[in-house]
């Protein structure tokens, strides 16, 4: 009598719902680097049951010190992104956890395909931006040429603009953004978020000073709700950062709200991340 026949894992999508608990409790298996990556980024599988997906594991312990964030907390504000995203309904961040790994605890993170040529920056010729496109600032594009840096005037990449704002990111680049084929946007690499300082530092500043969609106003009351002491959002965030850091968010959320529009870059820290891509 033969065996039955095995039947692969499913695989997994970051709209699936068994996503974060694949992520939190499957097993995780080391394949390779990210060698591009300041911190320690390794690509693994994880499978759990008939379920299986590609994800990212950043250890803890492969974290670089920085000047300006407590050390070996990197991994849980990328979990923390993950829960204000997931709390807005607009789902920009891919499933994220914080788990225990093959080199400790770490932020697991699902992998994303990104759609080829889905263009979201440019460097273009002139002062304005062409229709459909938003002015970053000007940079040098080589040759002592100097060029202007546009990012596309595009609904998914406003609502990344209001989370960035929440959180508080000190580090939104180019490369994070990944455009899927199905038409979805995600924002990744949120370690640097959540400090009580004054720290955004984006290149999506297109849309600095201008009146926030209604969809983002109740997007925002609905954070507001949620960051209440007793709130479903402060429960999640209360393992992965500080009760100093939840009070800053749900400050600047009501700032937000009681300016109605998007942030301005400020003048005590540099208001676009270096690279910018």
């Amino acid at each position: 009598m033969s065996a039955p026949e095995r039947i692969p894992p499913r695989s997994v999508t970051a709209t699936d719902p068994a996503a974060a608990e694949l992520l939190a409790r499957g097993e995780l298996i080391v394949r390779g680097r990210i060698r591009e990556a300041s911190n320690a980024a390794l690509y693994c599988t994880v499978t759990y049951g008939d379920r299986e997906a590609a994800c990212v594991y950043k250890p803890v312990a492969g974290e670089r010190p920085l000047w300006d964030f407590p050390d070996g907390t990197l991994a849980g504000r990328e979990a923390a992104a993950y829960e204000v995203s997931r709390a807005t309904g607009w789902d920009l961040v891919p499933p994220t956890v914080l788990r225990d790994g093959p080199y400790g605890e770490g932020m697991c993170q699902l992998w994303i395909e990104t759609a080829p040529g889905a263009e979201l920056l440019a460097l273009v010729d002139g002062e304005e931006p062409e229709p459909g496109w938003k002015a970053i600032g000007f940079a040098e594009a080589g040759e002592g040429r100097t060029a202007l840096l546009v990012h596309a005037d595009d609904d998914r990449l406003r609502r990344l603009a209001v989370l960035d704002a929440v959180i508080n990111n000190a580090d939104r680049k180019g490369g994070h953004l990944l455009p899927t084929a199905d038409g979805r946007l995600y924002g990744i690499d949120h370690g640097v978020t959540f400090h009580t300082e004054d720290k955004l530092r984006t290149l999506l500043w297109g849309w600095a000073g201008e009146t926030l969609p209604e969809e983002a106003l109740d997007v925002l009351k609905t954070l507001r709700d949620a960051l209440a002491p007793l709130g479903p959002l402060t429960a999640a965030l209360t393992p992965l950062i500080t009760p100093a850091e939840i009070d800053a968010t749900r400050a600047r959320v009501d700032s937000l709200l009681a300016s109605g529009t998007h942030p301005e870059p400020g003048t005590d820290w540099p208001a676009i991340p270096w690279p910018p891509v």
